[in-house]
């Protein structure tokens, strides 16, 4: 079996590739330094060395020129995140095989790998003739991640935090709540807890509960017997039946009803169930996650959803924000949607303009990761060049900018109008009575405060921009003013 070395000064980094390569029959050998490194590859036979370029104590350079000095015949593949030509060329030169910048694909990844090693094997055999590397230069990213499967991971602190929080409850047999909005991405962080776990190569089944009619979801959950209800012409096997042994992830849990949280309450309570009609007890070994975009705790405290059964969920909980709460991340979602689409459509878009980039990071994005990777499919089909242009996106994503201006001016116009039409209609102020008292001159002053503005709004017909403009004040100044005295009336 082949020894592949992975340096990378990020451990998760570290181990995502661990766990991509083993599976594809490579005995990984992680280090954390380039000092490690070095004492790694003099310990081992070691096939090739996969190298982020920045560490904390070496950067890829050093690190090539002694791996190269030792190991002439080492093949080196480096990893950065700063993608600049420059360097490129500079570690081609001093004999590095191949340059990938991150986001990492590890499709790609190992397409490389398989590459470097058979010119390795070649070169052994063929040790005079020159092997003519090659460079790959991606568009520079915000931030570096990995895609394994459907799910990213990022540098950004939502990401890490998720990215910790999968990797720390994965072993465990912790039931666990993910709480986010609609298309966050709830089931394939399910998904991945399931991937990183001892279960994964069992059933993960994922059940979307508010779809779940009221009189099937006992039997599409745990199976019914034939003959035991109208129309139950044969055996049916429920979803936890077919789960046994793996994962089953219940996706917005609260719609479940109350009789069926009874009967889930037993089976998570005693690993036990029984179809529908049967009266034979099934012994159960399942993981059970769970999602929701309403705090369970406030349905119990509701009377919709069980308390015990909340409890009994509550082992764990993985806490999802929003796209519009991570802006940072948008554009990482963004590429690895496109690099999806593109194989899907059998395109080779590069990327996406300055101006659609800003519309993208500007959107509020009430539909979260599902309509990124719509509107991206979209735009996407609709692109002929190598970036996709703005006119490419939905008119509401294009034009958000300028709709909520003019959303907020329509807000701020009829705030306005609503103080305004309780000033009475004069073009000077009612006379406020100067007697005895410290007060006097700051009432006078304001009286005639208030008259200047009033002849202002009079002369304008008035209209609150061209009143501000003629008295050399901006409109919340103005608006300011106008209730000031309307309070006072």
């Amino acid at each position: 079996m082949q020894k592949i070395l992975v340096v990378d000064d990020d451990k998760d980094m570290c181990f995502l590739l661990d766990r991509f390569l083993s599976k594809h029959g490579f005995d990984v050998i992680q280090s954390f330094n380039g000092k490690r490194a070095l004492e790694a590859l003099e310990e081992n036979n070691i096939s090739l060395v996969l190298t982020d370029f920045r560490l904390e104590d070496i950067d890829g350079k050093e690190l090539l020129y002694k791996i190269k000095k030792t190991h002439p015949n080492m093949p080196l593949i480096i990893m950065t995140g700063y993608s600049d030509v420059k360097i490129a060329v500079e570690v081609i030169k001093n004999g590095a095989f191949d340059y990938v910048t991150k986001p990492l694909f590890p499709d790609e990844i190992l397409i490389k790998i398989k590459e470097a090693l058979k010119i390795e094997e070649q070169s052994s055999v063929f040790k005079d003739e020159t092997i003519e590397a090659h460079v790959v230069v991606s568009k520079p990213k915000e931030k570096a991640y990995v895609v394994t499967g459907p799910y990213i991971f990022g540098d950004s602190s939502a990401f890490k935090k998720i990215s910790n929080q999968i990797l720390l409850v994965a072993p465990t047999n912790y039931s666990v709540i993910i709480y986010g909005e609609t298309g966050t991405g709830k089931e394939v962080i399910a998904n991945e807890i399931h991937n990183h776990s001892k279960r994964k190569d069992k059933p993960f089944v994922a059940i979307d509960c508010g779809a779940l009619s009221k009189e099937l979801a006992a039997s599409e959950l745990f199976g019914h017997e034939k003959g035991s209800f109208t129309g139950a012409l044969n055996q049916k096997i429920g979803s936890f039946e077919i789960a046994n042994g793996g994962t089953i992830f219940l996706d917005e849990v609260a719609n479940l009803s109350y009789d069926i949280q009874v009967s889930l309450l037993r089976v998570v309570q005693e690993r036990k169930m029984r179809r529908v009609g049967g009266t034979k007890d099934i012994d159960l070994d399942v993981r059970i996650i769970v999602a929701s975009n309403e705090r369970l705790w406030s349905s119990e405290k509701k009377g919709k959803f069980r308390e015990d059964l909340f409890h009994r969920f509550n082992e764990f909980s993985i806490e999802v924000p929003p796209l519009r709460e991570r802006r940072e991340d948008i554009l990482l979602f963004a590429n690895h949607f496109l690099v999806l689409t593109n194989k899907e459509l059998d395109k080779h878009i590069k990327g996406f303009t300055q101006e659609t980039e800003k519309a993208l990071k500007s959107y509020s994005w009430p539909g979260n990761l599902r309509e990124l990777k719509n509107v991206i499919k979209r735009a996407t089909l609709l692109t002929d060049s190598n970036y996709i242009e703005i006119h490419s996106l939905p008119f509401e994503i294009s034009n958000f900018n300028k709709l909520q201006f003019e959303q907020s001016q329509e807000e701020v116009n009829k705030q306005e109008e609503a103080i305004v039409s309780q000033v009475p209609e004069m073009s000077e102020p009612a006379p406020v009575a100067v007697g005895s008292g410290e007060n006097n001159f700051k009432k006078a002053v304001y009286n005639a405060e208030f008259k200047i503005i009033m002849d202002a709004m009079a002369k304008v017909n008035f209209n609150k921009s061209e009143a501000a403009r003629l008295l050399n004040i901006d409109r919340k100044t103005l608006y300011n003013k106008l209730k000031q005295y309307t309070d006072n009336l």
